[in-house]
């Protein structure tokens, strides 16, 4: 009996942090589909779309960034072609459908959109400072929380791109855990920036471990320890027929 109740104070704790996840992932989400719906809502009126409504949500109530367009009966193909170009046109937007079933490629456009000055923004703040974990681990330095919130704010401004997150390593130590420490420290920083607002689906983590040691750098110098970000504009998905909002 004296191994069960430190077992039970064990799982309670543990059952209290899940708890505590999934709250503070509930109150990400609603806050980011906040943001849309009032994005959309602007959006749609500008355009014309009386009557039409923006809903970011699945069918079980959680957030998503594929919004389905409802209302707005009476209007022609044309207008509802131009609200879904225009709420799919808002950063963070992924693919658009109506509710009677008809799609639209997130951002249909004639150009690559670039990456604007997110790549920018990100090097300027690790132009001098580091994302740092805990010694051979991939739990982050308590210090290294607030730069990632910093990181994750200029990235904002980009979602719709893809964002990939690289770990590194210096080579010290045998280059299988290496790679297997690069890739858990770049996960560990996605899972990060997830837990601030970036949705996952634009993230992509690797680790390459020591093989692209910083130029110029020992291979053994510590400072190749270090996760960089590649903001990568995308190509646009061209429309077909059956991604274009089309006849009811």
């Amino acid at each position: 009996m004296t191994f069960v109740r430190p077992a039970i104070a064990v799982l309670a704790g543990l059952i209290a942090v899940i708890a505590l996840a999934f709250v503070q992932y509930d109150r990400t989400g609603a806050e980011m589909a906040n943001r849309l719906e009032t994005s959309a809502r602007a959006a749609i009126t500008a355009v014309g779309g009386k009557g039409v409504k923006a809903d970011f949500h699945t069918a079980s109530g959680s957030f998503t960034r594929h919004p389905v367009l409802s209302g707005g009966n009476g209007l022609n193909e044309k207008v509802r072609a131009r609200v879904a170009r225009a709420v799919a046109a808002i950063p963070g937007v992924g693919g658009v459908r109506w509710i009677d079933g008809t799609i639209m490629a997130q951002r249909s456009t004639d150009t690559p959109r670039p990456p604007m000055h997110c790549q920018d923004d990100v090097d300027a703040l690790l132009r001098s400072r580091t994302i740092r974990f805990e010694e051979s681990s991939a739990k982050l330095d308590p210090a290294s929380r607030e730069l990632v919130g910093e990181v994750a704010r200029a990235l904002r401004p980009c979602l719709g791109a893809i964002i990939a997150i690289t770990g590194h390593t210096d080579s010290s130590g045998p280059e299988p855990g290496n790679i297997e420490l690069s890739e858990a420290r770049a996960q560990a920083v996605e899972a990060a920036l997830v837990a601030r607002g970036i949705p996952a689906d634009g993230l992509r983590s690797t680790g390459v471990g020591s093989a692209q040691p910083v130029k110029g750098l020992d291979p053994r110098d510590p400072a190749n320890r270090r996760i960089e970000f590649s903001v990568i504009a995308t190509q646009p998905i061209v429309p077909t027929p059956v991604d274009t909002p089309g006849p009811r």
